[in-house]
């Protein structure tokens, strides 16, 4: 019989839930704040935890944080159970790694269904975890297409919406992302307050790895620039992963070498490239990660532009206006269409 921890201060509620899960042959074990039901996942180890955020002692949030920290407990799925309904406080309970997230009132086959599956994917994990350990050399996993598809098998897909926050600076970096489609642009807050993009990701592109051994924050913002369809992955999840398949490490190691790559020759550009240099770079960068054809039009905002090229969002209309002039792009409301790709390339 699997162990189900409720961590609710609701009294009736608390009860009431128990009634139904035991109702459903689970074992429940139950506790009526953060800091009880802390104690208890760390005593009893229980399969999964459905868990209620605004509670006294230590909040839903907390909980969390603390289980993650703890090898014992940082494997269990974890349900929250709340009446916050706001998108922010969805998405921060997701960010710290939660398993889903299910809002008050809820109906009694909601909680089940979300049980049942959490359970299975765990019970698919494990096995999986099991195989891997045992499995031939022969069968690792040893490319970069390999882990992408175990993303796709394994991963939750997440949506967000044009403009959406991904994660934010400063959070715990608790997810590794696959790009199913759109694009995604990563981006900071300089000394002067001035934001500045450190790299775009487009389809099938993955992001979001700061350490894979450490819980070091995320350093950078991401935010969606269209509308995005991403697999996300926890960090235990792929750190487990990696060491049982050495080559697809490497792999990822090379990927991360080209991306350091790629932030150096950004910041040289930035420092001695003229404005107009600049500005064609990204235009290009932009149609390469936008475009599956060099002539179709980009649909970006000026800004955006502006934050990759690292200038004035005034110089950037400027020089778009310079290009227009010039027969090298053409301007339609925030389309811009590359006419002459050869000359764009060839400016310094």
């Amino acid at each position: 019989m699997k162990r189900i921890l409720l961590i609710e201060d609701d009294v009736i509620l608390r009860e009431n839930t128990a009634e139904l899960l035991e109702l459903s042959e689970y074992q429940v074990v139950t506790a009526s704040n953060g800091k009880a039901g802390l104690e208890k996942a760390k005593a009893s180890l229980p399969d999964i935890i459905v868990c209620d955020i605004m509670m006294p002692e230590l909040d839903g949030y907390g909980v969390l944080e603390a289980l993650a920290k703890n090898e014992k407990t940082q494997h269990i799925p974890f349900i929250f159970l709340s009446a916050k309904t706001e998108r922010k406080d969805v998405r921060k309970g997701m960010d710290l790694g939660a398993d889903d997230y299910i809002t008050k009132p809820f109906e009694e086959d909601e909680l089940i269904s979300a049980i049942e599956s959490r359970l299975a994917k765990a019970a698919i994990l494990i096995e999986r975890s099991t195989v891997l350990e045992v499995a031939d050399e022969n069968e690792e996993l040893r490319t970069l297409n390999d882990l992408k598809n175990f993303f796709d098998d394994n991963g939750d897909e997440v949506n967000y919406a044009k403009g959406d926050v991904v994660y934010e600076e400063g959070q715990h970096s608790n997810h590794i992302y696959l790009i199913s489609g759109g694009l995604i642009k990563c981006h900071k807050l300089d000394e002067q307050g001035k934001d500045l993009t450190t790299a775009l990701y487009k389809e099938d592109d993955l992001f979001g790895y700061t350490s894979f051994t450490q819980n070091t924050p995320y350093q950078e913002t991401a935010t969606a620039v269209q509308d995005s369809k991403l697999i996300a992955l926890s960090k235990n999840e792929l750190k487990n992963v990696l060491n049982s398949n050495h080559k697809v490490t490497l792999e990822l190691i090379q990927l991360l070498t080209d991306d350091l790559s790629t932030v150096k020759d950004q910041l040289l550009q930035m420092a001695y490239s003229s404005v107009k240099k600049r500005t064609a770079t990204t235009i290009l960068k932009f149609a390469e990660k936008l475009n599956r054809k060099p002539e179709d039009a980009i649909r970006i905002s000026r800004s955006d532009l502006a934050s990759v090229a690292g200038i004035a969002l005034e110089s950037l209309i400027r020089t778009l206006s310079s290009f227009k002039d010039l027969g090298l792009i053409e301007i339609e409301g925030r389309n811009i269409r590359i006419l002459d790709i050869d000359k764009l390339k060839q400016i310094s």
